[in-house]
């Protein structure tokens, strides 16, 4: 036998030659993984971007009420110096009502949903008690008062915001004179009487943002409800609501959250829970129904299984039918498995997932099966490989699809797989079949 028939002819030198072409396809494979995580990052770039200029992601904090006093303290030369300090108290009720207009921006083949919120809030403190704090009636600096409503982005906001505090209306200004509990948003000077031991207050707020909108419960009982014609909500942070109902017409969604359930109190001194009332807000995502990027890295996780299993099926009818493919058809048939990749990519930014997976199998085994025909010249092993890359295309879109139990689907299917292959190859003597 000649060293050309001895190629030919070697089961052992084939399997080799197939293993380092598998090896090869793996490198344009993981490629395509990176790819689609550039254009999944991409497509983050452009939501932010495109939230950041209409209003960005909105966080309300209010409201807080600001306190000054001065507080005698020694230096280290033992002189008694004069500080200002803040104390913050927070509301005994507040009550927020948010409606969301959710409206679609496009950027090139990306779409970000932005919306525009009306908001009210309501509620009332009562009188702020120092006693608690430590802090002498004399020290405290009731005309410096401050009323603070944290709007993380104030580029949203889109009419004056006046707030009523009991019988007065109050024009609030951009600003929080500090960042001890919030870093951005509007303030106003209230009148504290001594006489008044409740004070009751009531806004309203237009406000754009995009993406998400978050409340921070600081109102010893918080309520907030919230309804938007938008259908696709997520509802996220630090608590879930109480009440929800989703259906084809929106949302309609209400929290209950009393000060038990956070980590910091009514009234405080300082920065102390800075980062506690940051960590407690809750709230909603619009999230635009797009996954084709997450199924389409999940899709390319299978990618070494798959040629591995198509060039198997090819190399058994090899050797059950005698037919003999050479290595570089080999590597012509795993390059178009390979570009299934892409085309499903491509197709996924302009045309539902399920179709474009459709049209890149199609494309792919009509590929494969023709190419099959030509060099086979047999119109039955056509059918057989186009009825197992079918087989295989269906079983991987499944195991997709169905999330919860992908593993369980996925590994029996890969038990049968392997079992009708071993069944196949049952009666092969492998040590004798370059002489056969």
């Amino acid at each position: 036998m000649t060293s050309d028939n001895k190629w030919k002819n070697s089961a052992g030198l084939k399997l080799i030659a197939i293993a380092v072409l598998i090896g090869l396809l793996l490198v344009p494979a993981n490629a395509i993984k990176s790819l689609i995580r550039e254009r999944e990052h991409r497509q983050r770039d452009v939501i932010q971007e495109i939230s950041d200029m209409w209003g960005g992601e909105q966080v309300i904090t209010g409201l807080v009420l600001t306190v000054p006093f001065t507080k005698k303290v020694k230096d280290d030369k033992g002189v008694l110096t004069t500080i200002t300090q803040n104390a913050y108290f927070l509301p005994e009720e507040l009550s927020v009502k948010s409606e969301l207009n959710p409206e679609i921006r496009y950027r090139g083949i990306y779409k970000v949903v932005v919306y525009a919120a009306r908001l009210h809030l309501d509620g009332y403190f009562i009188k702020p008690d120092f006693e608690s704090l430590s802090v002498p009636p004399e020290d405290v600096v009731w005309k410096d008062a401050g009323l603070v409503v944290g709007i993380s982005s104030l580029r949203g906001v889109k009419e004056v915001i006046k707030i009523m505090w009991n019988d007065s209306e109050l024009t609030a200004e951009p600003g929080v004179g500090g960042n001890e509990v919030v870093a951005s948003g509007i303030s106003v000077r209230p009148e504290i009487r001594a006489s008044s031991a409740q004070f009751k207050f009531a806004m309203d707020i237009k406000l754009n943002g995009g993406k998400t909108v978050n409340f921070v419960p600081v109102g010893k009982k918080t309520v907030v409800k919230m309804s938007s014609s938008w259908n696709n909500p997520s509802f996220t942070g630090a608590f879930l609501p109480e009440k929800r109902e989703v259906n084809e017409s929106g949302f309609n969604a209400e929290w209950k959250i009393l000060d038990f359930n956070r980590d910091y109190p009514q009234k405080w001194i300082g920065s102390t829970y800075q980062q506690q009332v940051i960590s407690s807000a809750f709230g909603t995502e619009l999230l635009v129904p797009v996954d084709e990027y997450q199924k389409s890295e999940r899709t390319s996780k299978y990618a070494s299984m798959f040629i591995v299993l198509t060039f198997l099926s090819f190399f058994i009818i090899e050797l059950l039918n005698k037919k003999l493919l050479h290595p570089i058809q080999y590597l012509l048939i795993g390059i178009a498995l390979v570009i299934f990749y892409t085309l499903l990519l491509a197709f996924s930014e302009h045309v539902s997932f399920n179709n474009a997976y459709l049209i890149a199998s199609v494309s792919t085994i009509l590929l494969i099966a023709g190419y099959t025909r030509s060099i086979l010249l047999s119109k039955l092993l056509t059918f057989l490989i186009a009825l197992i890359l079918t087989v295989f295309y269906t079983f991987f879109f499944i195991i997709l699809q169905l999330q919860d139990y992908s593993l369980l689907i996925g590994s029996i299917g890969l038990f049968v797989i392997l079992a009708v292959f071993m069944y196949l190859t049952r009666k092969i003597d492998w040590y004798n079949l370059d002489r056969k």
